[in-house]
């Protein structure tokens, strides 16, 4: 038996008074409860109790062992008193990583609030575009888009991920709105950088079902989609970007959906926003609470999208 199983039982059996006693209020048989005492005292070499057929007398080793012994089992329970109650409210540093752009426009803004809610909590947040292993980052969550590449994870889906073609209302206004797909081929069509220049194809999926490709050529091509965002509200051409860089804008006027109705042909990318923790990590209060947080904030239809004819 280990030792501290071991003084357990003494400390159990001299507050009771006897073996059987002790053996009632754990739960075990007078015999285990005996073996285990004897077992302690072989391996500290003296003799804890003296026993008679009438009573248990402690000896003097006996009352300093079970005085030190009690002190040891008190803290050790207030010890684990004191970790339950930290583990049971979310406090901590909450280690978050997330892409530049979504945690600019939507994660950052959600901190302050939840921060407010649960003031024993810090963020550490690392905004990068960058693929981030959260186990060798020591990484609590991340926010992830697209489809997920590592089993390692466990994943919480926090909202679709939908992108949409829009300009501003002025390059309307000066170019004419498309009809359909097929005349995104005379407009300026702002494209992500996935090549250098030339011709890239855009697929719309009608309300029927149909798929349709479009190649489409413009005069500015960029790796990062606040940069094309800004070129569209600015009047330079037509983009293709998420709805939740776009959207905010289309509730405000600022820019407006080239084909309603319509879809963007979805792909790898475009399956969901997800929060996602290793699954060998248990998942402490701070990160359950920022997640159901930020499935509060975002909402049933992310508020991104509220109003728009998708």
């Amino acid at each position: 038996m280990e030792t501290g199983a071991a003084m357990r039982l003494f400390v159990a059996v001299v507050d009771a008074g006897s073996f059987s006693e002790a053996g009632r209020r754990l739960g075990l048989a007078p015999s285990s409860v005996s073996r285990g005492v004897s077992s302690l005292e072989d391996k500290l070499g003296v003799r804890l109790l003296d026993r008679t057929t009438r009573r248990l007398a402690l000896t003097e080793a006996g009352r300093l062992y079970h005085e030190r012994a009690a002190r040891v089992l008190a803290d050790m329970e207030a010890a684990n008193q004191a970790v339950s109650r930290f583990e049971a409210s979310p406090r901590g540093t909450l280690r978050l990583n997330t892409g530049v752009v979504f945690g600019r426009l939507h994660v950052a803004p959600a901190l302050p609030e939840f921060l407010r809610r649960y003031p024993e909590i810090t963020v550490d947040l690392t905004l990068t575009d960058n693929y981030v292993d959260l186990v060798e980052e020591g990484a609590d969550l991340a926010i992830r888009i697209g489809e997920l590449r590592d089993s390692a994870l466990i994943a919480r889906k926090l909202a679709p991920n939908r992108r949409i073609i829009c300009a501003s209302p002025a390059y309307f206004e000066a170019h004419g709105r498309p009809e359909q797909p097929r005349d995104l081929c005379d407009h300026n069509c702002l494209a992500y950088k996935f090549q250098a220049g030339g011709k890239h194809t855009w697929r719309l999926r009608a309300p029927d079902g149909e798929d349709q490709a479009v190649a489409v050529e413009g005069n500015l091509y960029v790796n990062n989609a606040d940069a094309l965002h800004a070129a569209a509200l600015e009047g330079l051409g037509v983009v293709i970007l998420p709805s939740w860089v776009v959207g905010p804008d289309i509730q405000a006027g600022k820019l407006c959906i080239a084909f309603p109705g319509w879809q963007v042909t979805p792909t790898a990318m475009d399956t969901a926003i997800y929060a996602v923790y290793p699954h060998n990590r248990h998942l402490s209060p701070r990160v359950r609470a920022f997640i159901d947080y930020l499935v509060e904030v975002i909402g049933p239809r992310p508020y991104w999208e509220a109003g728009l004819e998708l």
